[in-house]
């Protein structure tokens, strides 16, 4: 029997209880005792790790990670610039980046030729190291597209999508997906048709459509998941029948009612918008863009609010993958917007990010807690995070991190190379107009949201 002790530690056990105190003792991959009874449990030969002066709580769980895009610019990027076999390998090296930043699982919910199903089999049988995943396949869209307009095909697949046009189609590419090992169906209920961008992302199925998803999915005990923005998009999804909604923002009362009524998990995903509000300067964003963006995020307040007072889980997701959401670098600051927007405590958020979360691996009461029986996926930061949750920022923070009682390799990844034709040319972020190259005014780039996520 293989044991660790982690002592000297004060333990935030992910169930939004103040820390304490204490040793855990892992024996087998699991939590065996907590507290007192962790030392007088633990057996002389039990390996030892020092913790005075770390916080010992649950790894962190990422809901909205995309592995295979690699820090995209563009959906462009994405759709046209990758390889199946090349991204897989790109997406192992990166997996070691949310090692290292202390997330232990992540639900990937698309990936670019599904290939994600295959970097989840390959981590499961410790053939490359990484955070344990659950995956989506493609996202399936109608032929009206998804967030990327007519950069989509009409049919068959484009990137990380899948048009579907009729319910034998439907049908069809749920059956498939679950035969080959998606963990998720995804659908992207909500799209941007290019000629009616001003009125934002809007419904592009049906609900019989969706309710097909949905039956077809459950019979074969597979959940389903909905990127929705949007009030008849949340409406919908949520009587449906979907098992998760990503974003859910912009819902009016029916919206927010129909999920708390069926409790349906919400991963608002607005890392990426505080990202580009904080930031956008820095990267020469537009204050339209980033106004719009900031708008996003307060315009939920108050339905995120509610509905996290009516026990329907928030879950903690970076949306990483593109190149405002960069691996290893953010997957704790979801946390931070709960605090700030939504008005939780640091250990409310802390919840949100480990034992709800596990909701979206399929791992509930199995991972996420600090507590006797739960399988051993911890991390040991230094400083009290449950005061000052951006230690989770600066990877030279994080000590250890174990998933199963295995403990991982932090050692800094070795330097990449550039990959020839991988990223989109650009001669420029701004177009070079008489006023910029003679005048004082700054080049500012300009980004559009069909291109964003």
């Amino acid at each position: 029997m293989t044991s660790t002790l982690i002592k000297n530690g004060r333990i935030v056990d992910g169930t939004g209880k103040p820390a304490v105190d204490g040793s855990v003792l892992v024996q087998d991959g699991k939590i065996a005792a907590v507290g007192a009874a962790a030392d007088t449990q633990a057996t002389p030969d039990a390996h030892v790790i020092d913790a005075t002066g770390q916080t010992v709580m649950p790894g962190l769980i990422d809901t909205h990670c995309h592995l295979s895009f690699d820090d995209a610019g563009s959906n462009a990027e994405i759709f046209h610039q990758r390889r199946n076999g090349l991204s897989a390998l790109v997406a192992s090296y990166n997996a070691r980046k949310l090692l290292r930043a202390g997330v232990t699982s992540i639900l990937d919910p698309d990936s670019t030729f599904e290939n994600m199903i295959d970097l989840r089999d390959a981590i499961d049988a410790n053939i490359v190291q990484g955070p344990r995943m659950s995956c989506g396949a493609y996202a399936l869209i109608t032929g009206v597209g998804g967030t990327a307009g007519q950069l989509i095909n009409d049919e068959g697949t484009t990137g990380y999508y899948m048009a579907v046009n009729s319910k034998d189609e439907i049908v069809k590419e749920v059956r498939r997906q679950i035969k080959y090992g998606a963990d998720w169906i995804k659908v992207h209920v909500t799209g941007i048709i290019p000629r009616q961008a001003h009125k934002g992302e809007l419904c592009v199925w049906t609900m019989d459509e969706l309710k097909l998803i949905c039956d077809t999915a459950h019979d074969l005990h597979t959940p389903v998941m909905g990127h929705c923005r949007g009030a008849e998009a949340t409406r919908k999804a949520a009587v449906a029948g979907f098992d998760l909604i990503f974003h859910g923002t912009a819902m009016d009362d029916e919206a927010l009612q129909a999920v708390i009524d069926h409790k349906v998990p919400i991963a608002p995903a607005l890392t990426f918008q505080y990202n580009m509000v904080e930031f956008g300067k820095k990267i020469g964003t537009s204050d339209t863009l980033m106004a719009m963006f900031e708008r996003e995020i307060t315009e939920s307040i108050d339905s995120m609010t509610k509905a996290h007072k009516e026990g329907v889980p928030l879950l903690t997701g970076s949306e990483a993958g593109f190149s405002l959401v960069p691996y290893g670098d953010w997957h704790y600051r979801e946390m931070e917007v709960f605090v700030k927007y939504f008005g939780m405590s640091p250990l409310e958020a802390i919840q949100c990010g480990t034992q709800k979360s596990a909701i979206g691996i399929k791992m509930e009461g199995e991972i996420g807690v600090i507590a006797q029986g739960y399988r051993a996926d911890i991390i040991c930061v230094t400083g009290k995070v449950d005061e000052d949750l951006s230690l989770l920022g600066n990877p030279d923070n994080i000590s250890n991190v174990m998933i199963d009682g295995v403990e991982k390799d932090l050692s800094p990844l070795p330097k990449r190379n550039r990959i020839p034709g991988w990223r989109l040319a650009s001669i420029g972020d701004t177009r070079l107009t008489r006023e910029v190259a003679y005048g004082e005014e700054q080049a500012t780039q300009t980004a559009f949201i069909e291109e964003l996520h």
